[in-house]
């Protein structure tokens, strides 16, 4: 049974304490947070967990095995390192620090030390994309042509990071864990429609070494919120669309074939439609199964889905979009 420090309770925090609180394998919470009041909101919903607006009093209790970090970006970095050098394990939301030099130190201090290093990529733990991954490594889509992916809403604008920060952590991760690769190259183009600097519309292209090409669409600029992937093999094509309420995943039997000519004539195109199917998915709460994972390996030893490394692979794709992306606006302004 594990004793665990939780610091930052504001928008996503409460929900690993909810999760954390009725897991099994977690005897005792110490809350933290440096806003009182925010520490007794969620004190009182939670009532018999210690509570503490000192950080160093989870770094420093040697009860404690693993502290879950769930502040703004630029703090997780200090927050977790300070963890590590104290021989906690960590969880980090996403994005796992604000670059690479830093997560690279974090993964490095980890290993070393024999810690679990965690981010929160909650998706890889969701049932569509793993049914998604089940699928790819099938071979039922055939050979894997190309990904589209849109992430896109109205608002909320971010002051300090471009939109490729604060909405590609969800597809990157997807991206690599599907393909269970990072992209050798990253491009990305965009602009900064409403707040000088501060980019709101990114399309990132990415090529993986299997030959695999990606487009990522992410917006603050959208009539309407869109969270759909479309990935197109030789064999069939598959939908992934997270705002629908039940067929998130639909597979469709259509393709393109080339039939050769009897002679020296022209070659033609025979286009394939089949039928669609909706396979059936798990049902379960995907941060519930995070965070067990991430329990489960404080006490086995082992390497979680969402590991530090992989993290830090998101992390480098994102500073390749994101200078690209700042470049090709410099040149473009």
């Amino acid at each position: 049974m594990l004793r665990l420090g939780v610091v930052g309770l504001g928008y996503w925090g409460p929900n690993l304490v909810r999760n954390l609180n009725a897991n099994r394998r977690c005897e005792s919470l110490v809350l933290c947070d440096r806003d009182p009041a925010r520490l007794k909101r969620t004190a009182e919903r939670y009532p018999g967990l210690d509570q503490t607006t000192d950080y160093s009093d989870l770094v420093n209790d040697p009860g404690i095995s693993g502290i879950i970090i769930a502040t703004d970006v630029m703090a997780h970095y200090p927050l977790a390192k300070a963890a590590l050098e104290a021989g906690k394990h960590i969880f980090v939301e996403k994005p796992f620090a604000s670059s690479v030099r830093e997560a690279s130190e974090l993964v490095e201090i980890g290993e070393a030390r024999g810690l679990v290093t965690m981010v929160g990529h909650t998706f890889l733990y969701s049932p569509p994309v793993l049914k998604v991954k089940e699928i790819l490594e099938s071979g039922e889509l055939g050979e894997l042509y190309f990904i589209t992916s849109t992430r896109v809403n109205l608002g909320l604008h971010q002051k300090d990071v471009s939109v490729i920060w604060d909405l590609a952590p969800h597809d990157f991760s997807m991206l690599f864990y599907w393909l269970g690769a990072e992209p050798e190259e990253v491009q990305a183009f965009g602009s900064d429609y409403v707040l000088e600097g501060i980019p709101d519309v990114a399309f990132v292209d990415m090529r993986f070494p299997d030959g695999t090409i990606a487009n990522v669409q992410l917006s603050w600029l959208s009539p309407s919120k869109l969270r759909r992937t479309v990935i197109v093999g030789s064999r069939k094509m598959l939908v992934y669309d997270d705002t629908e309420p039940d067929e998130k995943i639909k597979i469709y039997d259509r393709r393109v074939d080339i039939i050769e000519p009897a002679s020296f004539g022209e070659y033609q195109l025979a286009y394939r439609t089949g039928d669609i199917v909706s396979p059936r998915l798990d049902t379960f709460e995907p941060l519930a199964a995070e965070m067990d994972d991430f329990l489960d390996c404080i006490e086995s030893g082992g390497t979680p889905r969402s590991s530090g490394r992989g993290g830090l692979a998101v992390v480098r794709a994102i500073e390749r979009a994101d200078s690209s992306l700042l470049s090709n606006m410099k040149k473009r302004g």
